[in-house]
């Protein structure tokens, strides 16, 4: 290939710890198996900071609709209970099809 035909590789901006654990409890909590029972267990992985750690811990325990039991292997078991979508604030019904539907994440 030509050298001016050469693409750059796009700007990757690295993820913080707490962004990077945000998104694996995340995935966590929103997979098939886990929305099916209705709970998941997070166990904290030796990459965890403290700092990271606490505050993702502590946006989840500010959360009404988990419950979290912090377990002496510093897991966490996290349990919703059912919710219809007309019961939860984070969703918005839309009764117009141009309306736009907010599914936000509870955290």
């Amino acid at each position: 290939m030509p050298k001016h035909m050469k693409s750059t590789p796009p700007y990757q901006q690295e993820l913080t710890g707490v962004e990077r654990l945000g998104l694996r409890v995340s995935s966590m909590i929103n997979h098939p198996v886990a929305q099916t029972q209705r709970w998941v267990l997070v166990h904290r992985l030796d990459t965890d900071g403290d700092a990271e750690w606490e505050e993702v811990m502590g946006l989840l325990k500010d959360t009404p609709e988990l419950d979290l039991t912090f377990n002496d292997d510093e897991s966490v078991m996290v349990r919703w209970a059912h919710s219809s979508v007309e019961q939860r604030d984070d969703f918005v019904i839309a009764h117009d099809s141009e309306e736009q539907v907010d599914l936000a994440a509870p955290f």
